[in-house]
């Protein structure tokens, strides 16, 4: 069994140690294993895999009460495979929401600078047609900002 300290917790999982931290403090992670000279933490395998797939949630932007059921349903297992995957499919549906917000922003910042392209170069052509682009843009500029 490995036991490893915060440091190279961090390192292992790429989550800050701060981080792993308030993890423990908020009930995501632990209670770690204290070292009984130095009362400093020791992380187990367990608690590295518990932390790689906290990193994985974190870097999918899921939130703390969503890691939190997500550590509960997958403690449970089988039995909570079903809520699993809801959780994981509302997420996926948040993410989804996200990439078309984005890709609004994207187009927007594209037929601008094409905009301001034209002007740069003294092409009143291009800078017509891209206004005109600009102007379909901001519809579902506005649309998404909502």
């Amino acid at each position: 069994m490995t036991s490893v300290t915060i440091q190279e917790a961090s390192r292992r999982s790429g989550l800050p140690e701060p981080t792993l931290r308030y993890y423990e403090e908020v009930g995501l992670l632990g209670p770690i294993a204290r070292d009984s000279s130095s009362g400093h933490r020791r992380y187990s395998d367990s608690d590295l895999d518990s932390l790689q797939v906290l990193a994985c949630l974190r870097a999918i932007g899921m939130g703390i009460d969503d890691m939190r059921t997500y550590q509960a349903n997958r403690a449970r297992g089988r039995s909570a495979a079903a809520e699993q995957r809801d959780l994981l499919e509302r997420h996926a549906v948040l993410v989804e929401q996200q990439i078309a917000t984005l890709t609004v922003h994207l187009d927007y910042l594209r037929t601008k600078a094409d905009l301001w392209g034209a002007r740069d170069r003294g092409d009143s052509a291009a800078e017509a047609a891209a206004a005109r682009r600009v102007e379909a843009v901001l519809p579902r500029l506005q649309e998404v900002s909502r």
